[in-house]
């Protein structure tokens, strides 16, 4: 498949998960074939494929993967091997457990009709799940786009688009939305350090929808929204805790003091399947801590003394005060989110 053909960031094919890995983007657009539970686990792991939405999906194919050539001897051993390697791969985003439980349980009811009918009911789950993701992004960006008047110039971080969901994308989502209808829309986009996927992939997906994009280092967010230049802020989720406290990626803390402090509105928008009601509040939500490698090398070029000292968490939490409204895929909750949230949960 051509480059310009290509709008899902995962698909099903050849009986094996279809990915674009991600890390090369955007200097290289390759398309990656995983034919089992490791390399899907490996994928997820490595950032080949990533973002909350995205990676709950391939954890579901990557668990149909293991135990696509069970037999009736050892499919349950291979059930639960499966389950483990996926869930040990990303402790922050909540999709990927979410999704896990939901394939787990579906194979759970499938097993007494035996090997056959387990692995096509986790498949057709796996499915369901991908087909779900778009609808559910598609809602997303209808809720969304109402908040976005013509002409909004608009400040997301990290990535939030179709490349950390299935396709068309949450905080991005909420652009493209507002985009199709005809509203002019202007996207600054940080450059997300220390992984740039803002530079590297936000800016990619926004140049190639023709969306108006322009890219700033991080530190400069403050300056923009103190010049009126910002006229609000969405961006995506990886866990939302039941109070509304959100984790996402590190630097979307330091966003939303900013946009605070100067008054723009601040919005995260995700499904709810980011929203953990478990939780009490963001203390709870683990943070995943990465290599020191992301931080003192640029592809491979050290940009940093060797043997400095590095503390590299890739998420931050963004208290729920500090958040005008989460956009969901049966509309916009407000606070107190507690309620607003399960009230969602409960419709």
């Amino acid at each position: 498949m051509r480059e310009e053909l290509i709008l899902r960031s995962l698909w099903f094919e050849d009986n094996s998960l279809m990915i674009i890995d991600q890390t090369l983007l955007p200097g290289e657009f390759r398309i990656v074939k995983l034919s089992s539970c490791d390399e899907v686990a490996h994928a997820i792991k490595t950032l080949m494929v990533r973002g909350a939405p995205a990676i709950g999906v391939a954890a579901a194919y990557g668990f149909y993967l293991g135990i696509k050539d069970c037999s009736e001897g050892n499919i349950d051993e291979r059930l639960d091997e499966s389950y483990e390697l996926l869930r040990s791969t990303r402790p922050t985003a909540v999709n990927l457990f979410w999704a896990l439980e939901r394939v787990r349980g579906v194979a759970i009811t499938a097993r007494p009709a035996g090997v056959d009918a387990t692995k096509v009911a986790i498949l057709n789950e796996a499915h369901r799940m991908a087909e779900e993701d778009v609808a559910t992004n598609r809602k997303i960006g209808e809720y969304g786009s109402t908040l976005i008047k013509d002409g909004f110039n608009i400040l997301t971080h990290c990535n939030a688009g179709a490349l950390a969901t299935v396709d068309y994308g949450t905080a991005l989502g909420v652009i493209r939305a507002a985009h199709e209808k005809g509203k002019r829309v202007h996207v600054y986009a940080d450059e997300t350090r220390p992984l740039l996927q803002g530079a590297r992939l936000t800016a990619w997906e926004l140049k190639r929808d023709g969306i108006p994009v322009t890219l700033i280092a991080d530190n400069m967010a403050g300056f923009l929204m103190k010049q009126g230049r910002i006229d609000m802020v969405v961006v995506g989720a990886d866990r939302i805790a039941q109070n509304g406290d959100t984790a996402n990626k590190i630097g979307t803390y330091s966003v939303a003091v900013l946009a605070a402090r100067n008054n723009v509105p601040f919005y995260i928008a995700a499904p709810l399947s980011t929203v953990d009601m478990s939780l009490n509040n963001g203390s709870e939500i683990p943070i995943e801590e990465r290599s020191h490698e992301e931080v003192t090398t640029v592809k491979g070029q050290r940009i940093a003394p060797e043997g400095v000292d590095v503390y590299n968490p890739a998420f931050d939490i963004t208290e729920a005060e500090l958040i005008k409204g989460i956009i969901t895929e049966k509309g916009i909750a407000y606070p107190p989110y507690k309620e607003s949230l399960q009230k969602f949960f409960n419709d």
